[in-house]
């Protein structure tokens, strides 16, 4: 399953707070889409300190990457550090 294969990946930023909500009923039909999933993320955790939003896509994205758009058509995130909360 997608959601625990994304989940596994992201377990090295050890997150406080880890919500990942499959939305691609919502998307059926959706031009364009091969067949990928819609994912809504969000994640909370120490890794994000001192960097900011592009930097957090950036390691989330670089370990799904091979997902992409195959398995993962669509990912909205949202990361915070703690502090942020």
């Amino acid at each position: 399953m997608t959601e625990d294969i994304i989940k596994t990946r992201l377990a090295f930023l050890k997150p406080t707070q880890f919500r990942l909500e499959n939305e691609s009923d919502l998307h059926r039909g959706h031009k364009g889409n091969n067949g990928g999933e819609h994912f809504n993320l969000f994640i909370v955790s120490q890794s994000f300190e001192k960097k900011n939003t592009m930097e957090r896509h950036r390691m989330i994205y670089s370990v799904l990457e091979d997902l992409i758009p195959n398995k993962i058509h669509a990912l909205s995130l949202k990361t915070l550090a703690p502090d942020e909360l």
